[in-house]
């Protein structure tokens, strides 16, 4: 180095310390890593006292805030994001501003963002000045490449639309959205630009150009397998479920590369191979290549292994059940192709409440604290030998029970259906059951019902709190309308939730008193041709200590004869029907406790008044009807009564009179119609039973097969009486009860008219057969909604010399249900009848069909 460049050296050092001296010092006191943002703290040397110099981490109190560099916002609402006041100790840095500057970066109201120190004083009083850069806000926002339409549809998707403010995330995150919808759609090269620049008439706003180049849409040409030996390339193909190469026949399922169902449907094939026996079996590489004809062949090597199967199981602790037993539920044994998932399942459960696995048989029996884990112990050429290992621990006795979330119901009508009891076994079944049984109330949510087990491991016992969401449980019905030439108007109130003890207690009233699960209805119907009024009362536990119902239901109907020409109604001519039925029914404990009898007596007196009836050649005279009913079913439905996933619903009922003919030994040979209905005489049988099967979808989105099946038969003990034109069947249409004075049972078969499917008398055997698919749309207890389509047959027949169970008038179709607890189940089918109506030629065709209050 020469004497020139050593003396040039020196000075360029020397203004080197100069400038650095007079630099305003700067301490990083925050990085977002994500955003990669960086506030500062300055000191300002000119505002600081000299003699106080700044100690880092030193707690300093502040005098003073202000914010610079705001417009659009105001210093007040600023300083409100911050947290931070005047005379509040913080140290410098320190957590507190880091809190003030991580609150402003997220509030995406800045792009930039420094905190500045100006003023130090002896006391240890700081001045703070945060000087900001607001973002700018989109003025305007253009889609290019894609239709007009379709970019409003993405502005509103990302949100990214005139007003928005231009925080990095959002556009990066659009820019993300935009190309990664459009991949899902098979443009795998699609690319999105996002341009920003003033707005030249707009202070602060920026005009946004979003640039689309979608490309051209790539379809899979080939998917070719290596390495397959157990399973040919067709098969393994259709275990593809979401990515499919080319070929005419897949209609509903494009050939669309999307890498991330691609990614699943490979864990798919994995799990197959593993499912049957393959246990080692992997992907070893899967490529991409490119065809000329600008679609892409998918390569997929894997190495299958050998196949495995189960040596042999041997249990080790177990000492409440033996091997047999242990095996028994296992349901695995020696020489089986090895399955993991299914020896998962087996051990562990599936995930479904009625799951039956080695875990639920030890929960099942109080052993909350028992831990079953399997073991591979050996691993030959082909076989694995598989020890369960059990840890039993002490059963778990249930120490306390609570109930929480039931404001109206009292806490006596959950804890008589609950079956977990305070010094009972733990048991999950137990619990299992006890949230059917409360769903099943109807006062709750059925989807909110949510148990909380909380172990105590040290004197092993186990606290359980239900948790409910109550639910509108009472409907009123008020309407009117114009038909038949008259005026028709219906009020009708049903409380489920009802108190009648608390009837004449003002407190109560909310506005009625409501909380011990009886039900009340009423229900009145009036026009110029009828009026028809009704009560009826139901107890479901008589007595409070079981599970015994009392109902109880009385009516009265008045239908008035008219003269349609003149639209004249005359009242002295009518049918006045009274009536009244009681019942008791009993919760049976065998075979098991789902079952249920019931019996009632049943009472109604037919006065006709020069009122003539199509189904009788008498208009004057008097019929009663005396009849004790009987009722044997078994409801084990699950858990929403609205829309049950699983269990089934059956029910068989008789309805007979005394056979008043066979006492009085009267000849009815040459009887008047009237004489042999004085006294109606018959005997009636039902059967009807629904299954209800869960089959794809989450827990909450699940597609529910119902299975339906119906039957029944009207008899009579005197032929020469012959038998009784009350109580029949009337099949076809929405099953709506209408006209009911004689007894008659409607029956809905979707796709026909009403009652079409029966002669104007009635029939007196009928069978129905249904098929509907489920899937709910959302059950809130707002209102619950469930899509169905449906198949079904059924037939009204003359007696048995007529009756042939394959001979049905067919029809499919589909429909929506909508469940409002203050209405009650509302719905609309639209069915297609694919047989002749009878009496006709003519295919019934479709048919619209209203459902108001019923399930088919």
């Amino acid at each position: 180095m020469t004497r020139k460049t050593l003396a040039l050296f020196c000075l360029l050092i020397g203004l080197n310390t100069l400038l650095a001296a007079q630099e305003t010092p700067t301490v990083i006191i925050q990085t977002d890593s994500i955003t990669n943002k960086t506030a500062t703290i300055n000191l300002a040397l000119g505002q600081v006292n000299d003699s106080v110099p700044f100690v880092k981490n030193l707690s300093y109190t502040i005098g003073g805030i202000s914010v610079k560099g705001n417009q659009k916002f105001s210093e007040a609402a600023i300083l409100v994001y911050t947290g931070l006041i005047v005379g509040q100790k913080i140290k410098l840095p320190g957590d507190k501003l880091t809190s003030a500057i991580k609150k402003l970066w997220n509030s995406d109201l800045f792009s930039n963002l420094d905190v500045y120190v100006t003023g130090l004083d002896a006391k240890g009083i700081v001045n703070i000045d945060f000087v900001v850069k607001e973002l700018p806000k989109a003025s305007s926002v253009t889609y290019k490449g894609v239709k007009k339409s379709k970019g409003e549809d993405l502005r509103d998707d990302t949100k990214l639309m005139p007003g928005a403010m231009l925080t990095e995330n959002l556009i990066t995150t659009s820019k993300n959205y935009i190309e990664k919808k459009y991949r899902e759609k098979g443009y795998l090269n699609a690319k999105v630009v996002i341009l920003t620049k003033p707005d030249s008439t707009k202070a602060d706003q920026e005009k946004v150009l979003v640039n689309i180049d979608k490309g051209t849409k790539i379809k899979i040409k080939n998917v070719r397998f290596h390495g397959n030996k157990a399973f040919s390339t067709n098969h393994l193909r259709k275990l593809l479920k979401k990515t499919k190469q080319k070929n005419p026949l897949h209609i509903f399922s494009p050939s669309k590369y999307i890498q991330e169902k691609y990614s699943t449907d490979l864990e798919n094939i994995v799990s197959t191979y593993s499912e049957k026996g393959y246990r080692d079996a992997q992907i070893i590489k899967d490529s991409i290549s490119w065809n000329k004809d600008n679609t892409i062949n998918l390569d997929i090597t894997l190495t299958e292994g050998n196949r495995y199967y189960f040596g042999d199981i041997r249990f080790l602790g177990n000492t409440v059940y033996t091997d047999d037993q242990l095996r028994g539920f296992l349901k695995l044994n020696k020489g089986m192709v090895y399955n993991g998932t299914l020896l998962k399942k087996r051990i562990s459960g599936d995930g479904k409440p009625d799951s039956e696995d080695l875990s639920s048989v030890y929960l099942n029996n109080g052993y909350l604290f028992s831990n079953v884990t399997p073991v591979e112990t050996r691993v030959t050429k082909d076989s694995i030998d598989i020890e369960v290992r059990i840890r039993e621990d002490k059963p778990a006795y249930i120490k306390k029970v609570t109930v929480v979330g039931n404001d109206r119901t009292n806490d006596h009508v959950i804890f008589r259906d609950i079956r977990t009891l305070p010094g009972n076994l733990f048991s999950k079944q137990d619990i299992i059951r006890t949230i059917r049984e409360i769903g099943q109330l109807g006062f709750f949510d059925a989807e909110k019902i949510n148990p909380d087990v909380q172990p105590n491991y040290i004197d092993k016992t186990v606290d359980i709190e239900y948790s409910v969401a109550e639910k509108g449980s009472s409907q009123i019905e008020l309407q009117g309308g114009f038909g038949g030439n008259t005026f028709i108007g219906t009020l009708g109130l049903s409380f489920n939730n009802f108190s009648i003890k608390n009837l004449f207690n003002k407190k109560e009233y909310r506005p009625l008193p409501m909380g011990d699960g009886q039900s009340l209805s009423l229900r009145l119907q009036t026009s110029r041709f009828f009026n028809t009024y009704s009560f009826s009362f139901t107890e479901p536990w008589l007595g409070g200590k079981s599970p015994k119902s009392l109902s109880f239901s009385v009516f009265s109907s008045s239908q008035f004869r008219a003269d349609f020409t003149s639209n004249r109604v005359n009242k002295d001519q009518k049918l006045q029907i009274t009536g009244a039925t009681v019942g008791l029914g009993q919760r049976l404990k065998w075979p098991d406790d789902f079952f249920q009898l019931s019996t009632s007596i049943s009472f109604q007196q037919f006065k006709l008044n020069n009122f003539p009836v199509s189904t009788f050649n008498f208009s004057n005279g008097t019929s009663n009807n005396l009849a004790l009913g009987i009722n044997f079913g078994r409801n084990n439905t699950r858990i929403n009564p609205v829309f049950p996933t699983g269990g089934s619903d059956f029910n068989l009922g008789f309805k007979f009179t005394l056979p008043y003919s066979s006492f009085n030994k009267k000849d009815y040979t040459n009887a008047t119609q009237e004489e042999k209905l004085r006294w109606l005489e018959y005997y009636k049988a039902a059967f009807k039973a629904k299954w209800y099967s869960s089959l794809a979808g989450s827990a909450d989105h699940q597609f529910v097969l119902m299975s339906n099946v119906e039957f029944g038969f009207l008899g009579a003990y005197n032929h020469t009486i012959g038998d009784s034109p009350f109580e029949r069947f009337y099949v076809g249409g929405d099953g709506l009860a209408s006209g009911q004075f004689d007894g008659r049972e409607t029956v809905g078969l979707r796709g026909y008219p009403n009652s079409s499917l029966s002669t104007s008398f009635g029939g007196t055997v009928y069978n129905k057969f249904s098929f509907e698919l489920r899937y709910p749309l959302t059950l809130k207890p707002s209102a619950s909604i469930y899509g169905l389509t449906f198949l079904e047959g059924g037939n009204s027949y003359d007696g048995f010399i007529n009756y042939n169970p394959f001979e049905l008038k067919r029809s499919y179709g589909f429909g929506i249900r909508i469940f409002m607890p203050a209405f009650g189940l509302l719905g609309i089918d639209f069915g297609n009848g694919l047989d002749n109506i009878p009496g006709t030629n003519i295919k019934s065709g479709w048919q619209t069909h209203f459902i108001i209050g019923q399930q088919f």
